[in-house]
């Protein structure tokens, strides 16, 4: 019986990790496409959303990384790079509330974000 919910616990761990890397991969792709859109010589609305989208877009791909390819990585590094990009995520998505046709990226960003908390707590 142990042997069983230790290997559910592990498919558990596996799909939740898998489940929040892709999660920062669609924030990072919504994040750099909105960046790409928005005039880098605009109002400082928009340098604002540009610059958030940009740090929001490098988190969310670096947390990507550490989920996908870095094995080496202790669960309180995990953790740490989980709830950075969580916040980032949630700045981000604050920031693009406030600037019409961002709808889409905010809510990546939240979802991101989200399933980062999602898999924070199966670290505890």
């Amino acid at each position: 019986m142990t042997s069983t919910t230790s290997q559910q616990e592990l498919f558990r761990f596996l799909e939740d990790r898998f489940a929040c890397a892709q999660a920062c991969t669609e924030c990072a792709r919504a994040c750099a496409l909105r960046a790409s859109l928005v005039d880098p010589d605009g109002t400082e609305q928009q340098e604002l959303v540009r610059r958030k989208g940009i740090m929001c877009a490098e988190v969310c791909d670096a947390t990507c990384r550490v989920l996908s390819e870095d094995s080496s990585m202790d669960e309180a590094g995990i953790r740490a790079q989980l709830e950075w990009c969580r916040t980032v995520c949630l700045e981000c998505a604050h920031v693009f509330d406030k600037y019409p046709g961002t709808e889409e990226s905010a809510a990546a960003c939240r979802a991101c974000a989200e399933t980062c908390t999602d898999f924070i707590a199966t670290l505890v």
